[in-house]
């Protein structure tokens, strides 16, 4: 199935934390919070300022990138945990 978010949508995939410590303790699932960190899958094309003109987003697919605890909606798109937020919940950037 396709997604294609509108406006100034994004859709992300969580990264997926380690499941041992450095120390090599293995943290159980019930223990582990959700990962604030993920890969953007696919953008809007943009909101629209008040003269009707497309602002862009600054996120492009495959960016990585960081987001609040509380943000965005959680779907399930083909059997995969994905969620939906608005550019203005996202962070920033991380690069390499």
């Amino acid at each position: 199935m396709a997604f294609r978010p509108l406006g100034d949508r994004v859709l992300v995939k969580r990264v997926e934390e380690e499941e041992k410590t450095k120390g090599g303790i293995i943290i159980p699932d019930t223990a582990k919070e959700k990962p604030q960190e993920g890969e953007v899958i696919s953008v809007g094309p943009g909101a629209r300022d008040e003269a009707g003109k497309v602002q862009p987003l600054d996120v492009k697919a495959g960016d990585r990138i960081l987001f609040g605890k509380w943000s965005g909606t959680e779907v399930k798109l083909d059997g995969k945990d994905l969620l939906i937020m608005k550019e203005s919940d996202i962070l920033g950037v991380l690069e390499a």
